[in-house]
């Protein structure tokens, strides 16, 4: 065999891992046909962490409207833009370094799977005793007349200039954040939304706070709306705006209550624009059309079909080893189909515990409580178990914690700070929602709270840092601990 392992796929689910395999001797192959470190690196968290965090801060700053703040903070994308190209543009060699570092060979190009033990690479072929894939998600695009107009995260986070009204298809995690940036810029948006809900696995009310927030804003909520084509705007002729209006109010359906009723339809038209149309009848126009519908599994051409593997939407389905119906190849991150979040935290979780089932030092995969944020603005985060889950059994209590309404917070201005806490029948920690500007540092304290099983009669005993939202929020604990 030339390798012990090949990696088809160079992201945090193949790298971090495979540098302990490595080093315990085995010799190790990562196959990349992009950049090296993945989508997140290069295209994905770290871009948008880039871009969104002066929006985070003007958001902050308007908290001191009318009581402190002189003059406006202004993003400028354009100059943001560069600058995240300039930073990101270091990523790959990084990783690239990394490996040489590491003494893991790499080889550029598309992996194919050719048969249980061997991996073509252009015009080479690699013998391996193990296969892990790790070739991650990429978006999902519609199957409708248009869809070569629709644009991608990857499109979204490089363009030049901010569109001046997006339509955004969608409202996980990429369209709810993305519609964010654009409200923070003063910018319009039409979402639309399959289903009756947006960013499903969260606390809906605290969702429905940011929805509020971005209605303020020139943004618009089109809910149970399936879009059924997209057209460029020099192919349509609006010759009767009014009437289109008149169109849409008449083509009601059974779902028709539920959509948002201050949503309007956007008649304006647009130069080298685009008019989205759904099966609904409702007809919008903008500048620039994003498609937000989630992600799905990157395998396509990857040689799935040679080693009889299948797949679907969700991934490749594997075993509490990572393990797929191959024995000899495994599937790690994003497109493992685990039933566990697809987050970059959990791909170096499932990496690491990869390295060491190959290792042959393994039991089953286990799992902490995982947090998971959507960065709006502010913020949503959830942990551990969900408050939906414990409002209906009889095994969890529920209390909210405004600790945004607490006079130590008041160096923010910001009042809307608020968690939820999850206590079992024992008053331990189990899980919490929050809603916050800094929600994703909360969540992490909340997630070693719950992993390490810390009591609230622990947490009231320790001194903490003050003044900092942490503080005041596990001080408000003690209202739970004293029953207060």
């Amino acid at each position: 065999m030339d390798y012990d392992v090949i990696y088809i796929g160079s992201g945090n689910a193949a790298w971090q891992g495979g540098r302990f395999v490595r080093k315990a001797g085995l010799k190790v192959l990562i196959v990349e046909e992009n950049l090296y470190g993945g989508t997140c690196a290069n295209r994905g968290c770290n871009t948008k962490a880039l871009l969104d965090a002066p929006y985070e801060i003007k958001a902050l700053a308007d908290n001191f409207e009318g009581c402190g703040k002189s003059g406006d903070f202004e993003v400028n994308w354009s100059a943001l833009v560069k600058f995240k190209r300039q930073r990101i543009a270091g990523m790959a060699p990084f990783i690239d370094g990394k490996l040489e570092e590491y003494k893991i060979d790499a080889a550029y190009g598309k992996g194919i799977i050719l048969d249980e033990h061997t991996v073509q690479v252009g015009d080479k072929k690699y013998t391996t005793d193990k296969i892990v894939i790790c070739t991650g998600l990429k978006p999902t695009i519609p199957d409708i007349k248009g869809k070569e107009y629709l644009h991608d995260s990857t499109d979204f986070l490089d363009i030049d200039e901010l569109p001046k009204h997006a339509i955004i298809i969608g409202a996980g995690f990429v369209g709810m954040e993305f519609t964010s940036i654009l409200a923070e810029a003063g910018y319009e948006a039409d979402v639309l939304i399959r289903g009756n809900m947006a960013l499903k696995y969260f606390h809906q009310p605290y969702v429905q706070n940011v929805i509020e927030k971005l209605k303020e804003k020139n943004i618009r909520f089109h809910f149970n709306e399936t879009v059924s084509e997209v057209i460029k705007s020099d192919d349509v002729i609006i010759e009767n705006p009014e009437e289109r209006i008149n169109n849409f109010k008449e083509a009601k359906n059974t779902d028709a209550e539920l959509r948002d009723p201050d949503a309007k339809v956007d008649n304006k038209a647009y130069e080298n624009g685009f008019t989205v149309n759904c099966e609904s009848g409702l007809s919008l126009t903008g500048d620039y059309v994003i498609a937000a519908m989630g992600r799905e599994a990157n395998v396509d051409g990857i040689g799935l079909e040679n080693v009889g593997l299948d797949y679907t939407r969700s991934g490749i389905k594997v075993n509490g080893h990572l393990q797929t119906e191959v024995p000899n190849i495994y599937a790690c991150g994003d497109v493992a189909d685990t039933g566990v979040a697809k987050l970059v935290t959990v791909a170096i979780h499932q990496s690491k515990y990869l390295a060491k089932e190959l290792l042959g030092e393994a039991d089953e995969i286990t799992y902490p409580v995982v947090p998971a944020v959507a960065y709006t603005i502010p913020r949503i985060a959830t942990v551990g178990v969900p408050a939906y889950v414990a409002e209906e059994s009889d095994e969890y209590e529920v209390h909210t914690i405004r600790y945004g309404n607490s006079y130590s917070l008041e160096l923010y201005n910001d009042r809307t700070r608020e968690a939820k806490v999850i206590v079992d029948k024992d008053l331990q920690i189990v899980g919490a929602e929050i809603i916050a500007a800094d929600a994703e540092n909360v969540a992490n304290m909340f997630a070693f709270i719950i992993i390490k099983k810390i009591t609230l009669e622990e947490l009231d005993y320790m001194i903490y840092a003050f003044p900092s939202s942490s503080s005041v929020c596990l001080y408000k604990l003690h209202n739970i601990h004293y029953k207060f």
